[in-house]
């Protein structure tokens, strides 16, 4: 009877991981809109979801997450143009968020990094494809800190204030002395609001943990766009990086390590 229960335990738990990688690619598909429409203006919520080369209207079949862009070959029906290879990039990501959440983590604390995911994802891939970081999606992240920091590590309220502040001020104080320093900026305004909001998810002691893993990420990158051939050595040093996408990266990775080995 032990082993029956044990193995009943086990099956509802494979599906509930297997539900969560569904839920997670069929969010990364609205947020894969998000990421492709909004940057040139284009209504994500309004009208149907239509071809972006022909303006022909798409069916259910057209709309599967992954599954659709794969039988497909990443190519509209009708007329042949190319569909983004970004939004199968990002269901993979958030169905892999999903499955590793639920896989790895307690079902309130799964929920909970599952939410810190979905919610980093857009603004990871926005900085990532047009260094921008809209100010409603961080302002989304922070509003869900309020309730994540508290699920995840049972933080306080003063300490969730303390690492939202100690993330702003220290990118803000980075961005203010670089751009007294080179007369420019080298860091965008969005920068410092994306690590407060991460700030009143894990509170301010592992923020410099975060930074480390994001400053390191950064140099990684670098070096193999330069190794690569693809850009110059002086081509990098004017390269914008995209520090919010590594913040999104490490954020998470971080959360997610210190829960799963918890």
């Amino acid at each position: 009877m032990p082993n029956e229960a044990a193995h009943a335990q086990a099956a509802r738990m494979n599906w509930l991981v297997a539900f969560a990688g569904i839920i997670g690619a069929i969010f990364g598909s609205f947020i894969a809109t998000i990421v492709v429409r909004w940057p040139g203006g284009r209504s994500v919520l309004a009208g149907r979801s239509a071809c972006d080369h022909c303006g022909h209207a798409l069916a259910w079949h057209d709309l599967v997450p992954i599954v659709s862009w794969l039988v497909a070959r990443g190519r509209c029906r009708h007329c042949g143009g190319r569909i983004s290879a970004v939004h199968l990039a990002i269901e993979l990501n958030c169905a892999a968020i999903g499955i590793a959440a639920f896989a790895l983590l307690p079902v309130p604390q799964a929920c909970a990094a599952f939410v810190l995911g979905l919610l980093l994802v857009p603004l990871g891939w926005l900085d990532a494809l047009h260094l921008w970081l809209p100010d409603r999606l961080t302002l989304a992240l922070a509003v869900g800190g309020v309730w994540g920091g508290r699920v995840l590590h049972q933080l306080a309220p003063m300490d969730q204030a303390l690492g939202a502040v100690a993330g702003f001020g220290s990118l803000w104080l980075v961005a203010l002395a670089f751009r007294r320093i080179r007369g420019k900026d080298g860091l965008g305004a969005g920068d410092p609001k994306l690590l407060g909001a991460l700030g009143l998810w894990v509170g301010w002691q592992i923020l410099p943990f975060i930074v480390l893993i994001a400053a390191m990420t950064g140099l990684i990158w670098a070096l193999l766009i330069r190794v690569s051939g693809r850009m110059s050595e002086g081509m990098i040093w004017n390269w914008q990086l995209p520090l919010g996408t590594l913040l999104a990266i490490a954020g998470f990775l971080v959360q997610f390590g210190t829960l799963s080995a918890n």
